[in-house]
């Protein structure tokens, strides 16, 4: 991949995007482990509807999503999620190696 299309494909991400496109990677885990909705949100743990719902809008809280991931075997990116900076230019790598100044202080 080109570098202005990574570029434009970081411009074009939404919320709504990133949703259903992530509900889009879980029915496809489903279907790969050949269970129906109903069979899916059983071992879940969850309400039919409302994983129904989750295929359909991206709609869910985030413990039933993690629910989900289980079910899934994607545990370890859970604990991914948020846990490395990412730059998003050459000013921001280069001020996260400046050294943090401190105040004086007032006593």
């Amino acid at each position: 991949m080109s570098i202005s299309n990574n570029i434009l494909s970081l411009i074009e991400e939404t919320p709504d995007r990133i949703i259903k496109s992530l509900a889009e990677r879980v029915k496809a885990g489903r279907l790969g482990l050949a269970l129906t909705q109903k069979e899916f949100a059983k071992r879940a743990g969850i309400p039919l509807p409302t994983y129904r719902r989750f295929e359909r809008t991206g709609e869910i809280s985030f413990r039933n999503l993690v629910m989900l991931g289980m079910i899934l075997g994607m545990t370890e990116e859970f604990s991914a999620l948020f846990s490395t900076q990412a730059y998003r230019s050459i000013d921001d790598i280069l001020s996260k190696n400046k050294k943090r100044q401190r105040g004086k202080s007032n006593g």
